[in-house]
């Protein structure tokens, strides 16, 4: 494929770089090579979540993850990906020779390449060795349009790399027509959100469950931080006296923080117990403690609102609140959610989620909307947030599935 001049002059320049070296932790195992590139962090979990969905429809695939060098390093990855085959690595560099020696190893099939963040060693290369390249989720905020200022043609040469471009608004295929990216390479579709799967949960626990509570009123505080177990405590307190049948379940972040718990509680004047699917509860217990993040998709089903904690003090990152939201509860957060930052704002424009700044806040919140009625409306505006990009997936799935299968296992490279 011939290459503009801009092309040339940047490659010449980079050459004169030298980077830290591809990362390659994996082997290259035989079959047919899906490769996933998120250039942003929330675009890496919806890349996730579908690339399980591939795998579990195609198992004898070999699925690579990559991010950018730098845009993505504290991203938040699916902790599962290992367990089902998926390799995930950090590219370190666009060096042309570091780039060579990636593709060398990994020989993909297929490049599905998601946001703007374009390098133009790695998309040329790809690209001149036949590999299927795919764009999508190309927005018109983040397009890097003066990134390569001293190479005006660098942007449109490796934008032509790609076989299918899709845009998440007309603005963004538009400025994309401008430039000299062919029409008929450009589509524009909806854009890439992170799908949850919700954690499982047994119906016989969930019915045997409600009948101990017997209409009781609870909240849900999960991946709790010792740092945070006094201010989720006294938030419960506050709400106590207003609501006086109220029963808070606390899910900890971490195990070995359940026996200072524990011995917090005692001197709280909260009955307390530690609860495992199963065990009783008793109609004068005021708060279950657990660190059974397993039964969480019980609780989320079962909670009208669920605050979502590692949030509260500054250092945290926040945790993903789809889960909780995809079952139907309403969202806490706190002010400290630097990992999901967007996905939190998103739930927050739309009423779905509210941050609080402290136990006062949290525990006025709680007060208000821990009635199923109240938490009603939030849950139902969450919900449509889950399922916006659900399409898309699903049709980036097909559109994989189908080049994979017009390449044939024979394509497959060794």
């Amino acid at each position: 494929m011939a290459r503009s001049l801009g092309f040339a002059a940047y490659r010449a320049l980079s050459r004169r770089k030298s980077g830290p070296g591809p990362s390659i932790s994996h082997p290259r195992p035989d079959g047919q090579v899906l490769w996933i590139h998120a250039a942003s962090a929330e675009r890496l979990l919806a890349l996730n979540e579908l690339a399980l969905r591939v795998q579990n429809q195609r198992d004898d695939l070999v699925i690579l993850i990559t991010t950018n060098p730098v845009s993505v390093d504290a991203a938040p990855v699916a902790p599962n990906l290992d367990a089902f085959g998926i390799q995930v690595d950090r590219f370190a560099s666009d060096h042309p020779t570091e780039v060579g020696q990636f593709l060398d190893h990994w020989k993909p099939d297929i490049c599905l390449w998601a946001g703007a963040t374009l390098m133009p060693n790695l998309i040329s290369q790809s690209a001149d060795r036949g590999i299927a390249m795919i764009l999508v989720d190309v927005s018109q905020d983040d397009f890097p349009f003066r990134r390569h200022k001293w190479f005006p043609d660098l942007t449109r040469s490796s934008l032509r790399c790609f076989e299918t471009i899709m845009t998440n608004s007309q603005a963004a295929s538009d400025m994309l027509y401008r430039i000299g990216v062919p029409d008929d390479t450009v589509s524009t579709s909806e854009p890439l959100h992170y799908g949850p799967s919700p954690p499982p949960f047994a119906e016989e626990d969930l019915s045997a469950t409600s009948q101990q509570l017997t209409g009781r009123p609870l909240w849900l505080a999960t991946h709790v931080r010792a740092d945070e177990f006094e201010p989720v405590l006294a938030a419960h307190r506050a709400a106590l006296r207003l609501v006086h049948r109220l029963l808070l379940v606390l899910v900890v972040a971490d195990p070995d923080t359940l026996d200072g718990l524990a011995e917090n509680l005692k001197g709280s004047g909260l009955r307390f117990v530690r609860w495992r699917v199963g065990d009783d509860i008793e109609d004068n217990t005021q708060v279950l403690i657990s660190d059974g993040v397993d039964d969480l998709g019980l609780w989320y089903r079962m909670a009208p609102l669920t605050f979502m904690a590692s949030s509260l003090s500054a250092g945290n990152a926040g945790r993903n609140p789809l889960e909780a939201v995809a079952l139907g509860s309403a969202v806490l957060f706190g002010p400290h959610v630097p990992n999901h930052r967007a996905t939190y704002s998103r739930l927050t424009t739309v009423g779905a989620a509210r941050m609080v700044a402290d136990a006062e806040g949290l525990g006025a919140a709680v007060t208000r909307l821990v009635a199923p009625d109240h938490a009603a409306a939030m849950a139902l505006a969450g919900w449509r947030v889950v399922t916006e990009g659900a399409e898309l997936t699903d049709q980036l799935v097909e559109l994989v599935q189908d080049r994979l299968d017009r390449q044939g296992p024979d394509h497959a490279r060794p």
